[in-house]
């Protein structure tokens, strides 16, 4: 328990230190214009996946390098020791790319714990890559040391990443938990919503954004999944698709499919009908 609360105090601590700021936003800059394409940022965002893909993609390099220790604790096979030392290595480079495409659309204490959690991993990657090389060198002992020291440290930095998620919910579904409407509900007149519209109304506390695009009715949640932006604010492109006024993720209106990330989650879709001039909704 102690371990614990110095851990969260730490984390606090590191939440509240703005000098960490300036760091954080030139290097969120970089990332963002590196992740600027569609095609990088949906392939770092998971949106091919249906969820984060970072989180996924940590398991191999610390995989392999939790097994690398392992044959290093019992002298079982150096060669393969080094060998999953390198492949944790290559894994960890498309992790880092898919991790920091997330933490740039993070704000304020999240994106500071973020910047730490980055630095460690990254100081971690450079011990594991110099046991590489001294490894290479026939120096399987102080390999084993460095990355031993490269382990502790990116599980130390994995706390500060379980922080993020389960306890700031970054890259947390921000739909997960609105209820299934199964009744039809009335959410006004047909009438009222005009070719081209767009409005927010609510379906049993559930904030849903309903549009009239060609003659049709398309309904889905105004509440965008990757960080709970709200879409009814956003704007709608010609293509047919909505993009999010907080990071610009891009949702397609007809099933609420993800255009372009960050956003990794389809938007929940509505079903909608018009009876007797009013507009009915359901969870579709």
């Amino acid at each position: 328990m102690r371990v614990t609360a110095a851990m969260q105090s730490l984390i606090r601590k590191i939440g509240k230190t703005r000098g960490l700021d300036p760091a954080a936003e030139k290097l969120s800059g970089w990332v963002d214009a590196a992740t600027r394409s569609p095609a990088v940022k949906n392939a770092l965002s998971g949106s091919w996946l249906g969820h984060q893909a970072h989180p996924m993609l940590t398991d191999l390099p610390i995989g392999a390098w939790g097994a690398a220790t392992v044959l290093d604790l019992t002298g079982a096979d150096p060669a393969a020791s080094r060998r999953l030392v390198g492949l944790g290595i290559l894994a960890s480079a498309p992790t880092a790319a898919a991790g920091a495409s997330d933490w740039s659309a993070m704000y304020g204490p999240a994106k500071r714990v973020g910047l730490i959690h980055a630095a460690a991993n990254a100081t971690a990657s450079t011990l594991q890559i110099t046991s590489w090389f001294v490894r290479r060198r026939g120096h399987h002992g102080a390999g084993a040391v460095l990355s031993l020291l490269g382990l502790g440290l990116t599980l130390g930095s994995s706390y500060l990443g379980g922080h993020l998620s389960l306890v700031r919910g970054t890259g947390v579904n921000h739909t997960a938990f609105q209820p299934t409407v199964r009744r039809w509900t009335d959410v006004g007149a047909d009438a009222e919503l005009a070719e081209g519209a767009r409005t927010r109304v609510m379906v049993d506390d559930v904030p849903v954004l309903l549009m009239r695009i060609s003659a049709r009715l398309h309904a889905i949640s105004a509440v965008c999944t990757h960080a709970g932006g709200p879409l009814d604010e956003g704007e709608l492109g010609a293509d047919g698709c909505i993009t999010c006024p907080w990071h610009g993720s891009r949702f397609r209106v007809e099933d609420g499919a993800v255009r372009r990330g960050p956003a990794s989650v389809p938007q929940p879709r509505w079903e909608a009908k018009v009876e007797d001039g009013r507009i009915l909704l359901r969870s579709a």
